[in-house]
């Protein structure tokens, strides 16, 4: 069952003047569909809208906070920062997927967990605060929960491919992951894996796909090797 929205507004502090623009942002198009509404009653359009406010305030925040970044670089790092599994992480963190408004199908194949859906609501919500307080408002939500803390961010989207360039740079052995289990129905299963150095396991993660626990197998790994190194503290 969906939360209330006013505990999402306590969550992001921000309070709508129009409720109805954050209703809208938090309905899926399984829901319009099964209450056989108009098209445009979905959250759509608001994720059309608050893509084009996201990459605007983002553009902003790589100009000003890396003058000498060329510009393909700063193109690559946008694509990173806002990318569907980026945001989904960023909507992770406020639960965003529990305050959605979804049909019963989606609702029963774990639609509130799903990275499209979740990534494409933080989109639809960046659009329904520009709406209802104008950019000056998006811009500090977006700074506030997306553009926050992207170092650790990066470290954990990008996991993977971070994890095998300190591995080759350690000289050490092959990288591999091994699938340890997996558990729950077909449409909300739970994998568990484990990264691999040679024969030891240096991380352990759990995800709702294979690709998705084998990232959190990453980042532990990234950090147990850090930590060994001295590098940083172990979490």
């Amino acid at each position: 069952m969906n939360r209330k929205l006013s505990d999402l507004e306590q969550v992001i502090g921000y309070q709508f003047h129009d409720e109805d623009l954050l209703a809208h942002a938090m309905t899926h198009s399984s829901y319009s569909n099964e209450k056989h509404w108009e098209k445009t009653k979905n959250n759509e359009r608001l994720e059309f809208l608050g893509d084009a406010v996201l990459e605007l305030v983002s553009s902003d925040f790589l100009f000003h906070k890396h003058e000498k970044m060329p510009e393909g670089e700063m193109t690559r790092t946008r694509a990173s920062m806002v990318c569907e599994q980026a945001l989904a992480y960023c909507a992770g963190e406020i639960h965003l997927g529990e305050y959605l408004r979804l049909g019963r199908g989606e609702e029963s194949t774990g639609g509130r967990e799903r990275s499209s859906v979740v990534s494409d609501a933080l989109e639809a919500l960046i659009g329904a605060i520009y709406l209802d307080g104008g950019f000056a408002s998006a811009k500090e939500f977006i700074h506030r929960f997306i553009l926050n803390d992207l170092e650790n961010k990066q470290l954990f989207y990008d996991s993977k491919t971070i994890l095998q360039e300190l591995v080759q740079g350690m000289g050490k052995e092959t990288l591999t992951y091994e699938l340890l289990g997996e558990e729950g129905p077909e449409h909300n299963r739970i994998y568990e894996t484990c990264a691999k150095v040679g024969g030891r396991e240096i991380g352990r993660g759990q995800g709702r796909s294979k690709k998705a626990a084998e990232q959190m197998a990453a980042y532990r790994g990234i950090l147990k090797l850090k930590a060994e190194t001295g590098e940083t503290r172990e979490e």
